[in-house]
């Protein structure tokens, strides 16, 4: 059991930069708490003091801020950096080295007593305010992004974004801390347009310049062009 705490307080160290000594990792961190009250919880739940299990699971949400159901499977070394507004099912199954930031959810979409919550690999990020919902799996090494609602399966060593989630990238099998840093395939498919249209913009113009004609609305464009990159660049805020 004391090894179990030693490995868990020093993946705090290993995921969080802000860890300075270990007298406030464990008396500073509802996310290590959280997962400390669940394993009791979980015990009971296995032992069928189901109710028991259940009232220390609602102390563990009043202490936190963090909803474990004493159902859920949770592997080794899962830690949750903040914490507060996690929520996490009765048939949820988490992995090994999973790093959990706030806000995640992780929900079931049926009223049926079986499987009905995400399965998480190992290794797997899930970014703040993400939303995994129904029996899905998440492979190993996947990245959720932050604010996501996923749906559907996600393929091992795979980052996924948005609303509903869609596969960005691939990339290694890492844990990393940079949840904020993803692509945006909408803006990606904005400069390619705006791009497109600027090529043929030009080729227009020389249209114009050879046949001799000006086009009277070749101003207005060229502002709502500006407007349009200023939005797109965050200077339309």
């Amino acid at each position: 059991m004391f090894e179990r705490i030693k490995e868990d307080i020093k993946v705090v160290f290993e995921r969080d930069p802000a860890a300075r000594n270990v007298l406030e990792v464990l008396t500073s961190y509802p996310g290590l708490h959280a997962i400390w009250i669940h394993r009791v919880s979980h015990f009971f739940w296995q032992k069928g003091a189901k109710t028991l299990a259940r009232i220390i699971s609602h102390i563990n949400r009043f202490l936190t801020g963090i909803e474990i159901h004493p159902g859920a499977k949770i592997g080794r070394r899962f830690f949750i950096d903040h914490g507060m507004g996690v929520v996490i099912g009765e048939t949820s199954e988490i992995g090994e080295d999973v790093l959990m930031y706030q806000g995640v959810v992780l929900g079931g979409t049926s009223l049926k007593k079986e499987k009905r919550h995400p399965t998480v690999g190992n290794n797997v990020v899930i970014g703040a305010g993400a939303i995994l919902l129904g029996p899905i799996k998440i492979g190993d090494g996947a990245k959720i992004g932050a604010g996501s609602v996923v749906v559907k399966d996600v393929p091992e060593g795979t980052t996924v974004v948005g609303i509903p989630a869609r596969v960005v990238e691939k990339r290694e099998k890492k844990i990393d801390l940079d949840h904020d840093k993803l692509p945006d395939p909408i803006l990606k498919i904005l400069q390619l347009l705006i791009e497109q249209q600027e090529e043929l913009e030009k080729r227009i113009k020389k249209i114009e310049t050879l046949e001799g004609l000006k086009s009277k609305i070749d101003q207005y464009f060229e502002e709502k062009k500006k407007e349009i990159m200023e939005i797109l660049n965050g200077g339309g805020k």
